[in-house]
């Protein structure tokens, strides 16, 4: 199946974000000098499972994210919070949540409904299942949310593994909503930050160290800072927001407020100058000025709310 598809609310082709976890390869056809591709195939599969399972998991962080806030809202507003906040019932909770959010982007990529109810039911059965140990006193709150979210894994894979060779499903995509789902990594950084736009704070020092870091550690998983400078670059880099924590550190109070914040506003221009996807990938780089920018913004409204 090409990865161009035709969209029954659209007069042009527009190419899917990424291939389609449950496409099969396309096979050459075997010529008297060109063999067929049989080695290929199995790695190609594999690769399509893993990328379709990495979407779900990103998919549910999303719903939780997106729907956590929105139902501790209604619990306050409908004087219910207590009831949400019985084990059970959260456990419950976060399974809809997640099961929103992967029932969105599995529609969004074209899988089947009957692959969107068993993908649903591996969300729910695992925490049906131990309420009966939990309800008999065998185990604690924490160990039912645990332990359903472990036996969700494997419930995951067995409903990717049986449906990873069906056909996709017929798909009417507005051009809006493709361009959207081709923004998700900017999506699921303004996520991110949702809550913190209703209870605004300023983060820990600290945390400007995780900045340059995460673009060491990823240009050393993927092999790209051995270019001419790469590595010195990230490295001053390293050494700037370094020097940038110290400070915040030792001063402390306001001061330090301001200077976190600025750390990391100034890491979106960092993360723009990196956008050509040389040391980490552009989605990353799109993930990370938008998070960048959003956490600066609502820690600049905190330390204006606590000034007035």
């Amino acid at each position: 199946m090409e990865n161009t598809q035709m969209y029954a609310d659209s007069l042009t082709a527009v190419p899917s974000p990424a291939p389609l976890p449950t496409d099969e390869p396309t096979p050459s056809a075997p010529t008297p000098t060109t063999a067929a591709p049989t080695v290929a195939a199995p790695a190609s599969s594999r690769r399509r499972l893993l990328w379709h399972l990495g979407e779900m998991a990103v998919a549910m962080v999303a719903g939780m994210l997106l729907l956590g806030p929105l139902w501790e809202l209604a619990g306050t507003a409908l004087g219910v919070g207590d009831a949400l906040a019985r084990p059970e019932v959260a456990a419950l909770v976060m399974a809809t949540n997640m099961t929103v959010g992967m029932t969105v982007w599995m529609r969004y990529r074209a899988h089947r409904w009957h692959a969107v109810g068993e993908m649903a039911a591996a969300m729910y059965v695992p925490f049906l299942l131990l309420f009966v140990p939990f309800r008999a006193g065998l185990i604690d709150a924490d160990a039912l949310l645990l332990g359903g979210h472990l036996l969700m894994v494997p419930a995951m894979v067995l409903v990717a593994v049986r449906h990873r060779h069906e056909a996709p499903a017929p798909v009417r995509r507005h051009r809006v909503v493709v361009a959207l789902a081709h923004r998700w990594p900017a999506g699921l950084a303004l996520l991110l930050t949702v809550d913190m736009w209703v209870d605004p704070s300023v983060l820990s020092p600290w945390t400007m160290l995780v900045l340059p870091g995460g673009y060491l550690v990823i240009g050393m998983a993927r092999r790209t800072l051995g270019g001419r400078g790469v590595l010195a670059t990230q490295v001053a880099g390293l050494a700037v927001w370094v020097a940038l924590t110290l400070v915040a550190v030792l001063a402390g109070g306001r001061t330090a407020a301001w200077l976190v914040a600025f750390g990391w506003l100034a890491h979106a221009g960092w993360d723009l100058a990196h956008h050509d996807g040389r040391v980490v990938p552009r989605t990353y780089v799109e993930f990370c000025v938008v998070l960048d920018v959003a956490l600066a913004a609502v820690m600049v409204l905190a330390i204006l709310t606590a000034d007035a």
